[in-house]
């Protein structure tokens, strides 16, 4: 909307000092009583005279405005959009249909039918992609404009790192699934053959063409755009089930579950592997599984925001781009590397001890896991609560441009922070009901609530963040507003100003800095199996084992990504401050 209006001011504009001209042109052709020498001066007089005044000239300026307002509105509402968001919910449904019965049915459909499902997906994409690449970008005045918040660099590398290694786990699940060709179906191999080009595709397509305002073929593109978002959020959930399965046990207090629903989806029993590499294979891919499950995020995303950005004029002004200088802060990064090495630590303690069979050395594993856990949030609230009280004392304003690419950066923070909300409440329900008796339980029920805290503090600073007008923007602002007394003094102040950071700054961004980090570690630990939900036993008992393990199912992605995603934000928070 912000691209819209200045486009119609600068129509306005135009149409204004285009009448003045007219208007003193035909004052002074009555005084001097001069005739038309050519053409085109006849022409300007025969215009001249259907205004007889300013005012109408003006009423002709808001009458074009209006006509060009209506015009990009009844564009921005066309059918383009209602028939890409239907094609875009119809394939979620679908798809969520597939992988939910694939998981939960493994006779009457099975992963091969999942699979082949989204191998025309993934085709039908890619098709789009190339024909947008080699036909709609090429064609005359069809990328105009190109949204400079969209896509920024280290997004796009996040997206290539992601992506190299969901290739990588492509490569050993063809390694894996060629094992088991004489006996299972050589779909299993051809899924993730289609899935590596697809990457190569998709990847490449968003690294050049994300900023893209597209004005050329607008409906296509917008289809093509909700199908490539849909896909990837179809191969997310299919990712998300699979690895969940993976990782979730059955406890022996309910050996009477059906372990066909909790299984991991490769491989009949009966069929054997004629390679013995399989079972090394199988355990590395599934170690991979977070990163394409980022990876396919970070497409939708990138793919939502190009939607977004169909036919949308953007105002013409340079964007200013913020250098990352790590060596701006100390205390922070060095607090942030300090808990990543000794949440490591603790993670591989935890995941070697809590596969032994004795109690003692479980119960070890989880004190040791509560405690880092424990430790990570506490301190993470009291850096936010710090950043929060900077916030009050800085006077910076408040961003008055839209951008998707920001609505869609707090849409999915408070969104996805949801996951982790609803297994924390749900903990903290489960251990006061029954009196949290114990060490374990009492250390259970302080992490759940200092989550909760910790997350409602997070989500509010990095809102906040990403809301102010960068620092840098606002100090040209101030030098701009007095430009002739400070000419001489202006590259002084902004010099000075990048090399020595105010104390405000300074503490803005030793606390993005630490957040940054202690997020990373949040974000290893349950992406690579760690899973005390499970382990600890009182929720399961509390709300039956089927029940805890659909809300942990369900909630655990979505705080898993909730995570990654505040790495982002914090590192365009720490840019701009």
């Amino acid at each position: 909307m912000v691209g819209r209006r200045g486009t119609m001011r600068t129509v306005a504009e135009k149409m204004r000092e285009t009448c003045n001209k007219l208007f003193s042109r035909k004052t002074q052709n009555d005084v001097s009583d001069g005739h038309p020498s050519n053409i085109e001066t006849a022409a300007q007089m025969d215009n001249i005279q259907h205004l007889s005044s300013p005012s109408s000239c003006l009423e002709a300026a808001r009458e074009h405005v209006h006509h060009v307002e209506t015009v990009i509105e009844r564009a921005h509402h066309g059918g383009g959009w209602l028939l890409s968001g239907i094609i875009c919910i119809n394939i979620l449904i679908l798809g969520c249909a597939l992988v939910s019965g694939s998981a939960f049915n493994s006779v009457a459909i099975t992963a091969v039918h999942r699979q082949i499902f989204l191998i025309i997906l993934l085709l039908l994409t890619m098709l789009w992609m190339l024909f947008y690449t080699a036909v709609t970008s090429r064609g005359d005045q069809a990328v105009v404009f190109r949204d400079s918040h969209a896509g920024p660099v280290w997004l796009r590398a996040g997206l290539v790192l992601f992506g190299i290694l969901s290739l990588l786990m492509d490569i050993f699940k063809i390694a894996t699934y060629v094992g088991y060709l004489h006996c299972d179906s050589p779909v299993k191999v051809a899924f993730p053959v289609v899935q590596a080009v697809f990457l190569f595709v998709q990847t490449y397509f968003l690294w050049i063409h994300a900023k893209d305002c597209v004005q050329l073929h607008t409906n296509f593109t917008r289809c093509g755009l909700t199908l490539t978002l849909s896909t990837n959020l179809v191969v997310w959930m299919a990712a998300v089930t699979e690895e969940s399965l993976h990782q979730t046990e059955i406890p022996e207090l309910y050996v009477n579950v059906s372990h066909k629903m909790y299984r991991a989806s490769y491989g009949d029993k009966k069929c054997k592997c004629n390679h013995s590499a399989c079972d090394t294979f199988k355990e590395a891919f599934y170690y991979l599984y977070p990163f394409n499950i980022e990876y396919s995020l970070f497409a939708s995303a990138m793919a939502y925001i190009m939607w977004k950005n169909v036919g949308r004029l953007v105002e013409d002004h340079s964007h200013h781009h913020a250098k990352f200088r790590p060596q701006e802060v100390c205390f922070g990064t060095f607090m942030g590397i300090l808990m990543v090495v000794a949440g490591l630590v603790t993670f591989i303690i935890y995941e070697v001890d809590i596969l032994k069979e004795d109690t003692v050395s479980r119960n070890r594993a989880l004190l040791i896991h509560f405690i880092m856990n424990i430790v990570i949030v506490s301190l993470m609230s009291l850096f936010t609560v710090i950043g929060c009280i900077v916030y009050r004392l800085d006077h910076r304003e408040h961003v008055s441009e839209k951008n998707p690419t920001r609505s869609l950066d707090v849409g999915l923070l408070v969104g996805a922070s949801m996951g982790q909300f609803i297994i924390s409440y749900f903990s903290i329900v489960a251990m006061v009901a029954t009196g949290a008796q114990g060490y374990l339980n009492a250390l259970n029920l302080s992490w759940a609530v200092l989550t909760v805290l910790q997350l409602g503090l997070q989500n509010y600073f990095i809102i906040e963040g990403l809301n102010r007008e960068p620092f840098h923007m606002m100090q040209e602002a101030a030098l701009h507003t007095n430009a002739h007394a400070l000419r001489k003094k202006s590259s002084y102040y902004l010099s000075s100003s990048n090399d020595k950071l105010s104390w405000k700054r300074r503490v803005l961004k030793e606390v993005c800095a630490f957040l940054l980090l202690a997020n990373v570690i949040l974000w290893i630990m349950p992406a690579f199996g760690a899973r005390p939900q499970f382990d600890h036993t009182v929720e399961i008992r509390f709300y039956k084992f089927t029940m805890w393990a659909a809300i942990v199912n369900i909630g655990l992605p979505f705080g898993i990504f909730y995570r990654m995603h505040s790495v982002a934000s914090l590192f365009e928070v720490y840019l701009i401050s």
